[in-house]
């Protein structure tokens, strides 16, 4: 069990570098599968979802080598076998498997993708989108069995955008026989990413990105290559936190146009905010105003931002409303928070955040990751000390955390009880 002790209210200077993207890693590296050739995938972030994976695939009997950020892949040997509870309940991300291991061996077996427990997420996007395409499934008490003759290209709709359904169709489509086309496609950039790495070995990919993706399949895939693109979600937490304690606060390599509706709230609510290039600087003001934030789908405000932003809304002086529309338990933190010293009244899926309020040091909880980054924003502006457990949430998705703030300023230890 590991916790972190942070002392608070530190003045923050210097630099923070982002890692390559966390959402994007966990799809590109399943999606390897694929091919028989080699893959390079290039900026990995050295995170625990990364070497759960890297675990799993060498279950599967992938070789791998995890050298610099470097991950070198060759699938030539894997097999269809079942991916077990151990590896599946730690990461969401696992249903990734289904669509690779589907696309190549048309069989797959795996328990249910377990994940942060931030709502329902039910899969029955990508489970009816393969049956849409051919495939067989039957669910069990311990998880999915799914069999494919031929994969068939077809037209799908999805109601809602979803990046996970999305990223994983498109994977399935790759090997598939004829043209599929993703009507109401998920618009993330993780989503081109992953694209172009599947275009890199072969594939036949136009659209990513847009809210129609066309895949027309090919007979078999060859060697991949791809760069990680900056993780935007850990680039906003800097940003977050900069914006609160830091003085000409950069964060660097990372790209402005994914950080639009969080650089917009921070400006709105009077950050100074300076793009030169892949660089961003922050600095934090004498007063924050209030602002109201609504997470949405990709252009718009980042669910996974929202938890961090919370906590920086009860340093804003006046009335902010947050409204979560992606998740259900996206306010399990809320607790945690008026504990600190927060005045914040929670509804369903909304809260009400008056401000600003000075928080004080507690013991609290990462109830999930992105949990765990509102929680180590609000130990970070706090009087006194906090310790959060739980904290192996929160080290799923963000590499080196302690020691890019430690280096810019901040007290923070990992203890390992």
């Amino acid at each position: 069990m590991k916790k972190l002790v942070i002392e608070g209210k530190r003045s923050l200077k210097g630099e923070v570098h982002i890692s390559g993207a966390k959402n994007s890693v966990v799809a590109l590296i399943p999606a390897s599968i694929l091919t028989r050739g080699k893959c390079v995938i290039k900026n990995v972030p050295d995170i625990s979802d990364v070497r759960t994976l890297i675990s799993m695939m060498k279950e599967l009997g992938s070789k791998i080598t995890f050298d610099k950020e470097i991950l070198t892949i060759d699938n030539s040997e894997v097999k269809p076998k079942r991916i077990n509870e151990e590896y599946a309940s730690k990461i969401r991300a696992s249903y990734y498997f289904m669509g690779s291991l589907l696309g190549r061996y048309h069989h797959a077996e795996m328990s249910f993708p377990g994940g942060c427990v931030i709502g329902s997420r039910p899969i029955d996007f990508h489970i009816n989108s393969f049956k849409k395409m051919g495939a067989h499934i039957e669910e069990k008490l311990d998880g999915f069995v799914m069999d494919v003759d031929v994969f068939k290209g077809i037209d799908i709709f999805f109601d809602f955008p979803s990046v996970g359904a999305t990223i994983n169709v498109m994977i399935a489509s790759v090997l598939a026989k004829g043209t599929t086309r993703i009507v109401n496609a998920a618009r993330e950039p993780e989503i081109e990413n992953v694209a172009d790495f599947l275009n890199s070995m072969g594939a036949h990919i136009k659209g990513a990105g847009g809210g129609t993706i066309t895949i027309e399949g090919v007979e078999e895939l060859g060697d991949g290559e791809v760069e990680v693109i900056p993780d935007r979600i850990e680039a906003g937490t800097y940003l977050i936190i900069g914006s609160l304690l830091g003085t000409d606060f950069k964060v660097t390599g990372v790209v402005e146009e994914h950080l639009i509706s969080l650089i917009s709230k921070l400006k709105d609510a009077g950050v100074p905010v300076k793009v030169t290039g892949k660089t961003i600087r922050v600095s934090r003001p004498k007063h924050l105003k209030p602002v109201n934030i609504k997470t949405t789908v990709y252009p718009g405000f980042p669910t996974d931002l929202g938890q961090p932003m919370s906590t920086f809304l009860t340093q804003c002086e006046g009335m902010s409303l947050f409204e979560e529309t992606i998740y259900e338990n996206r306010l399990r933190h809320i607790p945690h928070l008026n504990n600190m010293g927060a005045d914040i009244k929670a509804f369903d899926k909304s809260a009400i955040i008056n401000g600003k309020t000075d928080l004080v040091g507690r013991k609290v909880k990462a109830t999930d990751l992105r949990a765990g980054a509102s929680m180590l924003v609000a130990g970070m502006i706090a009087d006194g000390t906090t310790i959060i457990y739980n904290i192996e949430h929160l080290l799923r998705g963000y590499e080196r955390i302690v020691s890019k703030l430690n280096n810019v300023g901040a007290n923070i230890e990992l203890i390992d009880e």
